[in-house]
């Protein structure tokens, strides 16, 4: 028989308060991807492997804080846990920049299974700074990250995500910059949060995590959704995305915080971002949409801001043009 795959705990960046730990993470088995492996069949096997996963359900786990207090959770049917509870004085666990790391472990032993790690697995949250002046919460895919998503067919989604380590993913240029410049704000060390929310599935994250870090981005928060089976269940109708469901629980989560959208026209952002923005115009500073080579949804896009005059919105080409709006806005130096 073949031996089984150890198991492990996946911790995802994700945020809190002073007062509240929101903390996503997800009990999978070790396929021992290697994101650094080059060649077709590597990489067409580590993306196999990314999407095979197979989870590790109702895992008992223990999170201890570095102060000793310990906190329970169980994953779900799919691997995921989510520990969303009120707790008090977090703020003296963190470090300069609003950081506070964690480690989490199995309760118990899984059955006729090694866990990794020696079963102590580290993950961090972000708890911004109460001098933070505003909040960013950027897409990823054709805002920071080419990947194609209005190619013909998708092909080079597909190019992109399957057949390219993460490093090799070439950032657009200037957003890592631009980034680095709105979580310096003003001052230059305003510590303000940025969020990264995408459409991408879970599944994607160490990857993505990967692309970040290798292309100096702001290190923030990643929140992407569960992967959808084309063939499963499709979502009830009127069903707000995931990504809007997290952008919306960033602002409760924050609500003294405004916030600066950014993402393409080329999907849904536009109208994520224009509800959003109706529905909350005092804490949208605004918004920054990246054109994408599209004509016809560059049509749409330019008729849903013509004459919009809720929040400043800014279609731009190149980062060069939203510096200069932020740096206008006095959002930047």
């Amino acid at each position: 028989m073949f031996k089984k795959d150890p198991v492990q705990i996946v911790t995802f960046h994700s945020y809190g308060t002073a007062n509240h730990l929101y903390i996503k993470g997800r009990t999978i088995q070790d396929e021992g991807i290697d994101l650094s492996k080059t060649g077709f069949l590597n990489l067409l096997w580590n993306s196999w492997k990314r999407f095979e996963t197979d989870k590790v359900k109702n895992a008992k786990l223990i999170l201890k804080l570095a102060d000793g207090r310990t906190l329970e959770t169980v994953s779900d049917s799919q691997g995921y846990f989510l520990i969303d509870i009120t707790i008090e004085n977090l703020l003296s666990l963190t470090d300069a920049e609003g950081w506070l790391e964690y480690s989490i472990s199995f309760a118990t032993e899984i059955k006729g299974r090694e866990i990794q790690q020696n079963n102590n697995f580290k993950g961090e949250i972000l708890i911004p700074s109460e001098e933070a002046k505003f909040g960013v919460v950027s897409d990823i895919d054709d805002t920071i990250l080419h990947t194609g998503l209005t190619s013909f067919f998708k092909w080079a989604v597909i190019k992109n995500t399957f057949f390219k380590r993460a490093e090799k993913r070439i950032p657009l240029e200037g957003a890592a910059g631009f980034y680095h410049q709105l979580h310096d704000g003003k001052s230059g060390s305003d510590c303000n949060p940025v969020f990264y929310v995408s459409h991408s599935p879970w599944n994607l994250y160490r990857y993505l995590e990967v692309f970040l870090q290798k292309n100096n981005f702001p290190k923030g928060p990643i929140l992407l959704r569960d992967f959808i089976n084309p063939f499963g269940k499709k979502p009830p109708r009127g069903e707000k995305p995931q990504k809007q469901k997290e952008i919306l629980n960033i602002m409760k989560t924050y609500p003294k915080l405004p916030f600066i959208l950014i993402g393409d026209s080329g999907e849904h952002d536009p109208d994520i971002y224009i509800e959003i923005a109706e529905a909350h115009p005092e804490r949208i500073l605004a918004l920054y949409l990246r054109n994408v080579n599209h004509k016809r949804k560059m049509i749409r896009v330019k008729g849903l801001f013509k004459d919009y005059e809720t929040v400043p919105v800014l279609l731009v080409e190149n980062s060069k043009a939203a510096v200069a709006h932020a740096r206008e806005m006095g959002f930047i130096q």
